[in-house]
C-alpha cells in the first residue's frame, strides 16, 4: 500500500517540476511579471531629481540676474550670461546624440535638454518684462536727488533735471484749468503744477497720468489729484511716454497761452517714497510668484514624463 502511494505521489510531481523547468527555460528576454522579485525595472530616480530641480535652478539665477540690480549696473553681461545658459540645453542635447549612439536610451538627456531650454527661455523673457516695469523704475528714481520746499513759482526746470522726489512747498497745487491731453491710443494728460493763483513766467512742473482725463480743461483726474495733504511729486521715468507727454505740454502753451521752457513730469501724490518702494515691492513679488509657479510647472512636466516613459517601456 506505501509503495503504491510514493509511485502515485512521483507520477503526480513529475509534470508539475517539468512544468517549472519549462517555465525556467523560457527566454530571458521576455517581459518578466512585476510579481517577480529582482526581475522588475526600475525608475532612474537620479535623472527624475536631476530634471526637477536643475532647470528649476537655471530659471531661478537667471530670473534674479535678469530681474535686479546686476541687470541694472551691467544690461551687456546680463544677456551675455543669457546666452552663455543656452550651452547648458546644448550639452544636454549633445548627451542625448551620445547616448543614442551607444544605444542606449536618450529620453531623460531629451527631456532636460527641452526643459532647460524652456527655462531659460522664460527666465530672460519674464525676468525683463519685472525688469522694465519694476526694478528699473524704482533703481533709475532711487539714483536720483531729492528736492525738499520746491517753488513752482521761484524754480525753474533746469535747476531739478536730476530730481527723483520732489517736495513742493506749502500753497502748492495743481492748476486744473490748464488742463491738457494729448491722444495717441491712450490719452496722455497734464495739469501745471503752481504756487498759488500767480501767473508763472514759465510752467516747468507738470503732474502726469494716462487715460485719467477727457482731454479739455478742467478735467484732470490722474493720481492723488484729489487728496488735500498731496504736495509731492515721483519723476516720470519712462523714455516711451516722455515725448506724448511733452506734446500735451506744447498743446496747453498754445490754448493758454503760457510758456513751459523745460517741462519735468511727475505723477502727483502724498508719499513718493512708499510709491516708490511699491516698484519694488512688486518687483520682489513677481520674482517669488515665477519661481514657484516655475517650479510647480516644471515638476507636472516631470511626472508626465515619468508616467509616459513608463508606458512605453523607458524608465
Amino acid at each position: 500500500v506505501w509503495l503504491k502511494l510514493f509511485v502515485r505521489a512521483q507520477t503526480q510531481t513529475l509534470p508539475a517540476m517539468q512544468q517549472y523547468a519549462a517555465m525556467g527555460s523560457m527566454d530571458p528576454r521576455a517581459p518578466a511579471s512585476m510579481f517577480t522579485p529582482g526581475k522588475r525595472r526600475r525608475i532612474n530616480l537620479v535623472a527624475v531629481c536631476m530634471n526637477i530641480f536643475v532647470p528649476w535652478f537655471v530659471f531661478s539665477g537667471l530670473y534674479a540676474a535678469v530681474s535686479f540690480s546686476f541687470h541694472y549696473q551691467h544690461p551687456l553681461a546680463v544677456w551675455l550670461l543669457v546666452f552663455a545658459s543656452l550651452l547648458l540645453v546644448i550639452g544636454a542635447s549633445a548627451l542625448a546624440i551620445q547616448t543614442r549612439q551607444r544605444e542606449r536610451d536618450p529620453m531623460w538627456y531629451t527631456f532636460a535638454a527641452v526643459a532647460l531650454l524652456v527655462a531659460v527661455v522664460l527666465a530672460a523673457v519674464f525676468g525683463d518684462m519685472n525688469f522694465w516695469y519694476n526694478m528699473q523704475p524704482f533703481y533709475d528714481i532711487e539714483n536720483l536727488n531729492t528736492y525738499p520746499s520746491v517753488n513752482p513759482a521761484r524754480e525753474k526746470g533746469q535747476q531739478l533735471m536730476d530730481a527723483g522726489r520732489v517736495y513742493f512747498a506749502d500753497g502748492a497745487g495743481l492748476d486744473v484749468r490748464k488742463a491738457m491731453g494729448f491722444k495717441n491710443l491712450d490719452l496722455y494728460c497734464v495739469a501745471p503744477i503752481v504756487h498759488g493763483q500767480d501767473q508763472l513766467a514759465s510752467y516747468d512742473f507738470w503732474a502726469v497720468g494716462i487715460n485719467c482725463c477727457s482731454g479739455v480743461s478742467s478735467d484732470f483726474r490722474c493720481g492723488e489729484f484729489n487728496n488735500p495733504h498731496a504736495r509731492s511729486g515721483l519723476r516720470l521715468m519712462r523714455d516711451d511716454q516722455r515725448p506724448f507727454f511733452r506734446l500735451a505740454v506744447q498743446q496747453a502753451e498754445a490754448a493758454y497761452n503760457i510758456k513751459a521752457t523745460h517741462p519735468i513730469f511727475f505723477y502727483w501724490m502724498q508719499d513718493p517714497v512708499a510709491e516708490m518702494n511699491s516698484y519694488r515691492d512688486d518687483g520682489f513679488k513677481y520674482y517669488l510668484l515665477g519661481i514657484f509657479t516655475h517650479f510647480a510647472f516644471n515638476l507636472f512636466c516631470v511626472i508626465c514624463a515619468v508616467v509616459g516613459f513608463s508606458k512605453i517601456g523607458r524608465y
